[in-house]
């Protein structure tokens, strides 16, 4: 009896079916987490735009129903930045008409510049680094990976506190949907600031005022794959105060809603959406794809395995020779012959 091996082909479909069987979780459990990190080399330019009132130095009265522009900026220190952390410079200044484009910051109606050290997996706080300001919280310029349907500790670097935002629901933004979350501040006392006394209701030359601040909105909407931000409103209120007083004298900032514009918005969903494709790609279909070619394939590979080993068990003996035509039954053996010539 000869004995049949399967053939090459049966052996590559089944080696090739279980190498992507193995794939398939390697990418949804191993790869893709890794993948879920903060970039670092980021360089991006996000505009709020809205309609307000401040405080104009020049006339030294607070002027209304002005349009306000908030432009931020933020780029990523890659050499302060590694595997576990991403370092974020940060430069927000506001603005109106009269003040844009300032070819200085410090020529803007207020501007800051702000260092954010964050895990690059949680978005937790990192302290280290230059860290400035010292932030808590759970999420800013950005929510964790997949974000949940919970309230989120945003951190308001105005009020220097943490603000619970709400969920709300998907939202769509240039047609794209995100997770929307919303909340307020109330009236708080961030600090003081010397100015004259007449800006707080007082007779004295120079006064120690209190700096107040609210937030008459905070609207937020992040993509819930990548925590990007595609949307964001704001609805800043700083007054100042008499010392100890309990009534806004003089208005520096106010405005009901100041948001992305549509260009930013664009710009921020288009970033989303290539980000969360690429993490959709490794942990969902490229490990769905793996386990049903895989499965496939190593059907195939055994049904051919089985078929060749069947063959050889089954199959014709002797390599093809049927019975032999000289055998002790028949009519022409040898000793047939023999016995008729004697």
């Amino acid at each position: 009896m000869t004995r049949r091996t399967a053939s090459p082909l049966s052996l590559v479909l089944l080696g090739l079916g279980a190498f992507l069987l193995v794939l398939a979780p390697l990418l949804a459990w191993y790869v893709e987490p890794r993948a879920k990190r903060t970039p670092i080399d980021v360089d991006q330019i996000t505009v709020f735009r809205g309609t307000g009132s401040y405080f104009d130095t020049e006339k030294i009265k607070t002027v209304h129903d002005q349009r306000l522009t908030i432009t931020r900026q933020v780029r990523g220190d890659v050499a302060d930045s590694n595997k576990k952390r991403a370092v974020w410079d940060v430069s927000t200044s506001v603005d109106p008409d009269k003040s844009l484009p300032a070819a200085d910051p410090h020529d803007s109606l207020q501007w800051t510049l702000e260092r954010w050290v964050t895990d690059r997996r949680t978005n937790k706080p990192v302290h280290c680094c230059g860290e400035e300001p010292y932030f808590e919280g759970e999420a800013y310029l950005k929510f964790p990976f997949d974000v949940e349907k919970r309230t989120y500790l945003w951190w308001d670097n105005t009020l220097g506190a943490t603000v619970p935002l709400t969920y709300r629901g998907p939202k769509k933004i240039q047609g794209y949907e995100g997770y929307r979350f919303t909340g307020t501040v109330k009236a708080t006392r961030t600090g003081t600031r010397q100015v004259p006394g007449r800006l707080v209701g007082l007779r004295q030359g120079q006064v120690l005022a209190e700096e107040w601040y609210a937030n008459h909105g905070i609207e937020l909407v992040a993509d819930k794959r990548t925590g990007r931000i595609i949307y964001a409103a704001i609805g800043p209120r700083k007054t100042l105060r008499a010392p100890g007083g309990k009534k806004d004298r003089t208005v520096l900032l106010d405005s009901r809603r100041i948001g992305f514009t549509k260009k930013t918005q664009q710009e921020q969903v288009d970033l989303a959406d290539d980000d969360s494709s690429r993490l959709k790609l490794v942990g969902t279909t490229l490990p769905l794809v793996s386990v049903l070619a895989g499965g496939a394939l190593a059907l195939a590979g055994g049904v051919l395995v089985a078929r060749g080993r069947g063959a050889g068990k089954d199959g014709p003996r002797g390599g093809g020779r049927g019975p032999d035509p000289m055998g002790p039954h028949s009519d022409t053996s040898p000793s047939a012959l023999q016995h008729s010539t004697m």
